[in-house]
């Protein structure tokens, strides 16, 4: 099966291969035939280029991790984030759909107006508020519209081998004895590892269609921030403070939840309990304070 990753050098997609060139190594033969892009390889955004490439290499999957995520930047950089999140997506899923493969797209809790007192199902109304939630809402319809094979999976508050929250934590913490933390706005952190499981799995059968994909419970980012002390072992005064009080150019939703009941449905919903994954990640991860 050759697999044709997006975005290669993201967090997600670092794991992606990591886990795929695993498997070959396991059963000792080449399952799986990887192909990784950035975007000094391929640029998501020129139609052209996108489509030559795919009908050249003539991918099974397509693993779209490609996406402009700089949330606050996107509201100064509307036609970019347009242009990778939304145009991008949409000349993805059109050269697949000339080879016949099939795409798995990563998309985002932010197609959600963070307004809903329970975690979001698949089915639920989206409404972004966000140039960034917007973008990647577009992006979403793009696939719809133009592949007949297709995983969208939303996924939120990722970290792995990259930059990410919990690196910014641990990292602030060695110059500073107190930080400030939001703790009005609500979600699951999700592991890379978690999610890259669940995509491998989910590409090798024809369940189609969108799903949600985090890690299981919630939290608030102070609660978060709490566990990622406590874990490390250091000591800190954490301040819990209002969105309002964060300085920051886009509006992010409130309670972002999301409940995996399709991947609970067909049965590949193996994520952890965040708790369990964060631990994982900071005993396997060397970012210790020092």
């Amino acid at each position: 099966m050759k697999i044709l990753i997006t975005g290669s050098n993201g967090q997600l997609g670092r794991e992606l291969i990591n886990q795929l060139e695993s498997i070959n190594q396991s059963i000792k033969q080449k399952k799986y035939d990887i192909l990784s892009t950035t975007r000094d390889d391929l640029d998501i955004s020129n139609q052209t280029n996108v489509e030559n490439f795919i009908l050249h290499n003539k991918p099974d999957v397509v693993i779209n991790c490609a996406s402009y995520t700089k949330v606050d930047e996107c509201e100064n950089h509307i036609d970019i984030a347009y242009k990778i999140n939304a145009l991008g997506v949409r000349n993805i899923a059109i050269a697949s759909e000339k080879v016949n493969a099939s795409i798995v797209h990563i998309s985002t809790d932010y197609v959600f107006n963070g307004l809903s007192k329970y975690p979001y199902r698949e089915d639920d109304k989206t409404e972004s508020i966000s140039v960034y939630g917007k973008s990647k809402l577009m992006g979403e319809k793009f696939v719809e519209q133009f592949s007949h094979k297709y995983f969208i999976l939303r996924t939120a508050w990722l970290y792995g081998d990259g930059n990410n929250f919990v690196k910014t934590m641990i990292k602030f913490s060695k110059e500073n004895k107190e930080v400030n933390v939001v703790d009005d706005q609500f979600g699951s952190p999700t592991s890379t590892v978690d999610l890259a499981k669940v995509i491998i799995n989910i590409m090798e059968t024809e369940n189609y269609g969108v799903y949600h994909a985090t890690c299981e419970g919630e939290c608030s980012w102070y609660d978060f921030a709490k566990k990622i002390f406590e874990l490390k072992n250091i000591d800190i005064k954490v301040n819990p403070i209002k969105s309002k009080d964060f300085k920051s150019k886009a509006q992010r939703p409130q309670y972002s939840v999301l409940d995996n009941f399709m991947l609970k449905l067909i049965g590949l919903n193996s994520f952890r309990k965040w708790e369990e994954s964060i631990e994982e990640y900071l005993k396997e991860y060397d970012i210790s304070r020092r």
